[in-house]
């Protein structure tokens, strides 16, 4: 007998099924938040955190999560960066080394 599993990505901010949608950690008072957002709800949450995350102080590298992953607070800043600096930027996936760079030099 054959045996078919379905895994089902929901947006926990929309209820939404979404093939495209991420999980991202987010860190405020020392406590750390995982959230699932598709594309539209993450650009939404870099709108309203990202003036904060330009303004605030970076107090680390981020640290591994699993092999290759970064925190979902590193990329998260690094893409705001980018988008309001003009670069091109996927909403999900590995930023990009010359944005990383860019981003580095720009600090």
């Amino acid at each position: 007998m054959a045996q078919k599993i379905v895994t089902i990505y929901t947006d926990d901010l929309t209820g939404e099924e979404s093939s495209e949608a991420a999980t991202h950690t987010i860190a405020l008072d020392g406590v750390t938040y995982e959230i699932d957002l598709g594309p539209d709800s993450y650009d939404k949450l870099l709108e309203a955190v990202g003036p904060f995350l330009k303004a605030g102080r970076k107090t680390g590298r981020a640290r591994k999560l699993r092999k290759g992953a970064v925190s979902g607070d590193d990329t998260a800043v690094i893409r705001a960066w980018a988008k309001e600096n003009g670069y091109q930027v996927n909403d999900r996936g590995r930023v990009p080394a010359d944005i990383r760079e860019a981003y580095q030099k720009a600090l």
